[in-house]
Order: C-alpha cells, then structure tokens, then sequence
C-alpha cells in the first residue's frame, strides 16, 4: 500500500532531480519479452533502463547512457548496458515484473537476473561509469589504516563502517550480506581497528556498526547483527531528523531517501527569503526531535522549488507557508497559512487523531454536458456510488499518449448510450484528484473500472474498443437501477 500511495511522487521527484532516457546505441543493447530472459540469464552483471519512447527525461539521458556504454564495454571485465521499452506494448508483462511505474528506471541485474537493486547513481555519463565500476568491486572495503578511511570516506555522504574481532563469524557474515543488499545506495566499510572510526572509537566494545553521515550527530552505532534489524537501523538513521529539499544537489540523496521511507511523512513549505524562517527551523526541528523514533519523518521543503511537489499535491504556493502530512494508507493532512507557533500544537492534534483528512479535488464541473462526464474527488460518491446507475469510470493522465488514444473511442461508446438512462460513462484525472486506492488498483494509465447499479465493482482489462467496451457493459449492467451505498466497508473508511 506504502508503495502505492508514494509511487507518483517519487517518480516526479525522480524526473526533478535526474534527467534520464534510453535512445538507439550502438553499445546499448536492446532488449524486449523475446530475449530478454535468455541475455540477462548470461550475464553475472547487467544494468537495464526501462524507458517510454515518449518521456522527455528518457531522452535527455540517451547519449549520457551511450556514452557510458561505450566505456565500460572496454572495461575489464566488460559491462553491459541494455534497454527495454516498457511503453511497448509487448513488454508491458516486463515492465509490472520488475514494478516499472516511471520513466526512466534503471535496474542493477546481477547473477543472471536473480539478484535485482535499483540504480541510485549518477545521470551523466562520467558518473554512470565511475558509479557501476564501484558497483562490480567488493561491497564492502577493508580499512586498514587511516589513509583507506581518508580515501573511502566522503564527510559529505554517508558511509558504514563494521567493526570486528575478526572477519568471521555469524556478526561479520551477516554484514557482508548487509553491504551487498544496500550496495547501490550506500558505500560499506570494515575494519578490525576500533580506533580507525572518524569520531573516535574508545566507546566501541564488540562488534559494532557505525553510520556516519553529515548532519545531526553525525555518527550512530548500533550493534544487533540480524541483517533484517541493521537494515531499518541504516534506512532510518541514514534520513535526518530535519530533511532539506532545495535546489542544492547536495541535499537531494537524503531528499530521496525521505520520500523512500515508509514512515508517516510530515512536510513544511516555506518561502526561504521569509522574515520568520529561522523562527519556523527553530519550531520545526523541535516537534521533529520530540516525536524522532515514532514513525513519523519530516522535510522542509524551499518553496520555490518544491513547486512541482506542491503542483502534485494539489496545493498551491499562494497558501504558503503550509504544513502537510500524507500516511502510508493514503490519508493526508493540511494546514495552510501557517505561523510558526500553529506547528507544535497542529501536530499534537494530528497524533491525537483530531485532525480531518484533506482530499485534493477539481472543482465539480458548473456545466457537465459532454457525452464522457467529468467526475472529480468532491464528486466520485455522488456519480459513481450513490447514483444508482452503471458507470464505466475511466482513470486517466492529460499527459497519457494511450489516454488520448481512448478518448475518442470513449466518446463514441457515450454517444451510444446517450438515450439509456440507466448507463454513465465517465472519466477523472487521476494526477489532479485524489480516489480510494484500496478500491481502485491504477498502476498505469488508463485504468477503467465498471459500477454496476447494484454496486458491483469490476476492473475492464478488455481490448480498447468501442465494440468490446460496450458488450462489457451489457454484459455486466444492472437493467433495474438501484442506489447503492458508500456507507459500509472499506470504501466508506477510505472516503
């Protein structure tokens, strides 16, 4: 569900902040559904961008990524770049296989494809190499002395350092799987001197793991070995209690992270030229402190360049400065116009479960004449619900190239219908409203469902024309309209 709720937001912020693609290559390889299996299966090491042909970012990537190509195919040993067009309608069973729900991704396939991570490196082409020659090497580097720390260790990222008696033993293996697991997102070291950790290590007894990292304390140890356990400990001590996203890059890796994470994500937009912006850090990082270890992270986000997350969210940047929290089950809170004193006590009402949920919504259309009627969040019960008809409700994207394939198809099986009073066909743009995700699966655009009268929800996964989507319908209406009700199970939670 986490996943769900945060994928849209995460492939926007990913689009902000890298400018990717895949175009026609000569050491690109291209792969599709007939050989994908077979040349992944040959290949101890491969990285795969799944791209759409259509995504303005993808392309901006190509020749970043051919010449990246170009270079690690005279590595030794060489490395493989590939693509897949996950646009393509033959590879889409590729595409949900590997969860593709942006363009681009890129995945790290190793030991023939049964160990898959994802790629968190670098857009460019220097960058990309540098990035995946790291990635072919040990996962974790043995320090020995002061010069390798000073070597490994960058103070303006994070970095994992074991401690050990010895590089054996139940601790140190579970480690090594530790560092392999989270390799493309963080760089591992290990040592048999405690006295080699930045910070000094005299604290040290045992074995220990300490994350380094620059902000906050700087470093936190930590010293249960369970693979499962250090995972968590370094997902979230690798996130600060106060994350920044601006314009400086420097802060856009713990950006990501934020959005990653699958706690309760509290978000304060400010203008950062504001007379009270130091007033608002102050109050902000306080709350943050007090509720640090309670499943709730938080960001500060730059007005200016938050826009694009605003613009998601539905909000806008007139309302600033403004406070919003999105839950993991889709649930979001708002407070706008904030003052630096509503924080504390806005977020103690929130806890003790006072606040009421908001819902971002169109407004209902004055005039809906059309033959396919706008359905927006603030009316979705009203139409599709409560209407006591049958209603085939498009879920679509403006941007969608399949979308606009539809429309007029859509249109025409409207038309059809125009004189059965019995029958609505609809549509909501899902990027502008906001709908109960438990009740409708969209992981891709466009998704139809079909409402009976009766209250029967279907999914249409039928071919996408006028012919078939009107014999659907018939086939499931009700012939005998009768209201059904919002007002029981998941969907009246939801709503």
């Amino acid at each position: 569900m986490a996943s769900r709720v945060w994928i849209g937001l995460l492939a926007f912020v990913s689009s902000m902040m890298f400018l990717a693609s895949a175009e026609e290559g000569e050491h690109v390889l291209t792969l599709d559904h007939s050989n994908f299996s077979d040349t992944v299966g040959k290949h101890s090491f491969i990285v795969v961008e799944f791209y759409a042909p259509w995504c303005g970012h993808c392309k901006k990537l190509a020749p970043e990524y051919e010449k990246a190509a170009s270079v690690l195919s005279s590595h030794d040993p060489p490395l493989t770049l590939a693509k897949v067009d996950a646009n393509d309608e033959a590879n889409k069973e590729l595409a949900r296989k590997f969860e593709i729900q942006g363009f681009p991704t890129i995945k790290i396939l190793r030991n023939g494809g049964t160990n898959i991570q994802e790629y968190n490196g670098p857009r460019k082409a220097d960058g990309i190499v540098s990035y995946l020659k790291k990635q072919i090497g040990p996962a974790s580097s043995e320090i020995k002395t002061a010069e390798d720390v000073s070597s490994l260790f960058d103070e303006a990222k994070i970095f994992i350092i074991g401690v050990f008696p010895e590089f054996s033993g139940e601790e140190f293996r579970n480690f090594t799987v530790l560092a392999e697991k989270l390799r493309s997102d963080y760089d591992f070291g290990h040592t048999l001197d405690a006295k080699l950790l930045p910070h000094g290590g005299s604290s040290v007894n045992g074995p220990t793991i300490r994350l380094l990292k620059p902000f906050d304390e700087l470093f936190t140890d930590f010293q249960d070995f369970q693979v499962d356990a250090m995972e968590k400990f370094v997902v979230e001590a690798s996130v600060p209690i106060v994350t920044v996203y601006d314009k400086d890059p420097y802060n856009h890796p713990f950006a990501m992270k934020f959005f990653y994470s699958s706690n309760v994500k509290v978000m304060l937009f400010v203008n950062f030229s504001d007379d009270h912006l130091d007033t608002f850090k102050s109050h902000y990082k306080d709350v943050a402190t007090a509720y640090k270890g309670k499943g709730v992270k938080f960001l500060l986000g730059e007005l200016e360049a938050s826009q694009g997350v605003l613009q998601y969210f539905g909000l806008e940047g007139d309302h600033a400065p403004l406070i919003f929290i999105q839950t993991n089950d889709g649930q979001k809170y708002l407070k706008l116009n904030l003052e630096p004193d509503h924080i504390t006590p806005w977020m103690k009402e929130y806890m003790d479960g006072k606040l009421k949920p908001y819902v971002k919504s169109e407004p209902i259309p004055e005039v809906n004449d059309e033959p396919v009627k706008v359905v927006v969040a603030d009316s979705l019960v009203d139409v599709v619900f409560n209407s006591g008809k049958n209603v085939l409700l498009e879920f679509y994207a403006p941007w969608c190239g399949h979308c606009k394939k539809l429309a007029p198809i859509l249109d025409e099986v409207a038309v059809s219908f125009e004189s059965d009073p019995d029958v609505i066909i609809a549509k909501l743009d899902a990027t502008a409203n906001d709908y109960p995700t438990q009740t409708f699966n969209v992981q891709g655009y466009p998704t139809m469902y079909f409402k009976s009268a009766s209250g029967k929800l279907l999914q249409y996964d039928g071919d996408r024309t006028k012919e078939d989507i009107i014999d659907f319908i018939q086939q499931n209406r009700d012939n005998t309209a009768q209201p059904s009700s919002v007002e029981s199970g998941l969907l009246k939670d939801e709503l």
